[in-house]
């Protein structure tokens, strides 16, 4: 929902943590949880207080269905009529939304904690670099965070901390196993709505499980054949920070999507970035590869990588120029004739549904005697 202004202070209001069927999780805010402990204290009789704040078990009013209102993790949602004591509530309305992402399905994201292990999966530049330009793609700030780093020599750190500074990135060396820098990687995380993502075996469900302690996430292992990790996350799901803000785990996956426009691919490339500052291509349109007076061509590391991927993009944009236009199935026919009244309607495929004719029917019995005789 966009554009419209709701007057929040009179209602409850909460976070959607995690989207389950037809059935929302709901953290309410603090106010809210102050509320509902009162009220259940008053409906029960009871001494002890619900905690606060609680979360409640939300269906999705029937007008926001009608309407076409999705309901995501992540967004701000108004709660009616809720039952403190039983633990449940109903959507009444979706707050407008800061940011949006399609995959993970998440709302109100703030930035994205990319996890990789620098061992035990080794560090794959090419596959760091297609998960820097997803990142990179949805506006979000992007922080990186190299796990496992107790596998690996200071000197072996330091050489792939210069390596990144040239991407454009300033990574933060961690160890989930001994503790190291994980706090240094939480306060990064204070008061804001992150989404931590990664290739499966790095160490993600450990890192969430260290920074939260109620999280308790399954971890697996890391597959001895392809050195590459079994990946554990099912759904996605935000977990509240003691420090504050919220973490969203999401199902791991190896290779992301190369779907965005050819065009803009550049510009996810923060030391491509800082060329086109100071300088600019000939041709507006420059996809950077043979044009002439180019200013981002050159020898810089990931130049490789920028034209693999440019690949891919514009392969995504034709296949999608390819597919069929909706109308071209379709035809357009008079509803009555003299009123120039009329609709589409589907168009048959030719040869496949059309009724046989006579003519076409006798050839073929005189050709089926021909053959007998």
């Amino acid at each position: 929902m966009t554009g419209e202004i709701f007057d929040v202070t009179a209602h409850l209001l909460g976070t959607v943590v995690a989207v389950q069927a037809n059935f929302y999780r709901v953290q309410m805010d603090q106010e809210a949880g102050e509320q509902g402990s009162r009220g259940a204290e008053e409906k029960l009789d009871l001494n002890a207080s619900l905690p606060s704040p609680p979360l409640l078990l939300c269906t999705r009013r029937t007008r926001l269905k009608k309407i076409g209102q999705q309901v995501m993790v992540g967004d701000r949602v108004v709660v009616e009529e809720p039952d403190w004591a039983g633990g449940r509530g109903a959507i009444a309305e979706v707050l407008p939304r800061q940011s949006e992402l399609d995959r993970p399905a998440i709302a109100n994201v703030n930035q994205i904690l990319l996890v990789f292990a620098v061992a035990d999966p080794p560090l794959e530049p090419y596959q760091l670099s297609r998960f820097l330009i997803k990142a990179e793609s949805t506006g979000l700030d992007v922080l990186l965070c190299l796990n496992k780093s107790d596998l690996i020599s200071p000197q072996e750190q330091q050489k792939v901390s210069d390596r990144l500074l040239g991407w454009g990135y300033q990574p933060i060396f961690i160890s989930v196993k001994d503790g190291i820098n994980t706090e240094q990687a939480a306060r990064y995380l204070s008061n804001k709505i992150t989404v931590i993502a990664g290739p499966s075996g790095v160490g993600k469900s450990s890192l969430i499980n260290t920074l939260i302690d109620t999280a308790k996430l399954r971890v697996g292992e890391v597959s001895g054949k392809l050195a590459r990790g079994r990946h554990t996350t099912r759904h996605t799901e935000l977990f509240e920070l003691p420090s504050g803000g919220m973490l969203a785990d999401t199902p791991g996956f190896n290779q992301p999507d190369m779907d965005c426009v050819p065009e803009e691919l550049i510009h996810y490339f923060p030391e491509a970035r800082k060329r086109l500052a100071v300088a600019s291509c000939r041709f507006s349109d420059c996809l950077h590869r043979d044009e002439p007076e180019c200013v981002v061509r050159g020898d810089w590391e990931r130049y490789e990588h920028y034209l693999e991927f440019l690949d891919a993009a514009i392969a995504h944009q034709t296949q999608l120029h390819q597919q069929a236009d909706p109308e071209s199935t379709m035809k357009l026919k008079s509803k009555s004739k003299g009123k120039g009244q009329s609709q589409y309607e589907p168009k048959l495929e030719s040869k496949k549904y059309r009724r046989i004719s006579r003519k076409t029917q006798l050839q073929d019995l005189q050709e089926l005697y021909r053959d007998e005789e």
